[in-house]
């Protein structure tokens, strides 16, 4: 029962789109349409990375990598979310795996560093950090972190794919 991480293929999609509305579902801060967010992001072409878990020859989780905006122009911000993990399979450490294997690719894109809105205790252990003078307007300050790479620390607010706006 090897778990393969590997970026995703088209014959993955509707695999996809399951295991992110099952793993969301039972979620209150959910809005139910992550399954299709992910849809959206990949048809508007804005889908920088999809890595997905395949266990014995079926997708069990996958992580969602799109390009962010920084305010000052720099390049090479991008931003983690959704991620999703079969319910049944949820802290076998799936998601860490798919995290940390989408870290290391953007480590080897030279990006300038990674923000998501998500749980401060869980994302520290990656090195997402607290920068709440650079949360973009909008988002919950308190849940924002950001992750740098190529840069030290970032100097503008970076944002969200505009697809997120109203996706939860």
């Amino acid at each position: 029962m090897t778990l393969i991480i590997r970026p995703e293929h088209p014959a993955d999609h509707a695999a996809i789109r399951a295991v992110t509305q099952r793993a969301f579902a039972p979620m209150a801060y959910a809005g139910g349409n992550e399954q299709h967010l992910i849809d959206r992001f990949r048809e508007a072409g804005a889908l920088a990375l999809s890595l997905v878990a395949e266990r014995d020859g079926v997708v069990r989780g996958q992580a969602t990598f799109t390009k962010a905006f920084a305010a000052d122009g720099s390049a090479g911000w991008y931003a983690l979310g959704p991620i999703a993990v079969e319910p049944d399979l949820q802290k076998q450490q799936i998601g860490s795996q798919l995290i940390e294997a989408g870290i290391a690719d953007l480590r080897a894109r030279d990006a300038a560093g990674c923000v998501l809105v998500g749980d401060p205790a869980y994302y520290r252990r990656f090195g997402f950090k607290p920068f709440p003078d650079l949360c973009p307007d909008g988002e919950p300050a308190e849940y924002f972190r950001i992750l740098p790479l190529r840069v030290k620390a970032p100097q503008a607010v970076v944002s969200f794919h505009p697809l997120f706006q109203g996706a939860a």
